[in-house]
């Protein structure tokens, strides 16, 4: 299940962000969407779990959970919608 992970502060890294997470279970991938102008995070990255069951643990555990001074938003990531 790919989960998205919004409000996370510009100094988070991808490591800081998987140790959050593996916690909770397996994580496959972790991505921190960077600004391709500035080099700096935008705020807001995708977590990648095999197992349905533990990413619904890691929702409903890290959801509204305070991570180096701000509250995450966790939730199951949409589909990007395609582009014209």
């Amino acid at each position: 299940m790919k989960l998205f992970v919004g409000n996370l502060p510009f100094s988070a890294s991808e490591e800081e962000l998987k140790a959050a997470f593996v916690d909770f279970g397996a994580v496959d991938n972790v991505k921190i969407i960077i600004d391709k102008f500035s080099g700096r995070s935008r705020g807001f990255g995708f977590v990648e779990m095999p197992n349905d069951s533990e990413a619904k643990t890691a929702i409903d555990q890290l959801h509204d959970r305070d991570f180096k001074g701000r509250k995450l938003i966790v939730n199951e990531a949409k589909p990007r919608p395609d582009r014209a």
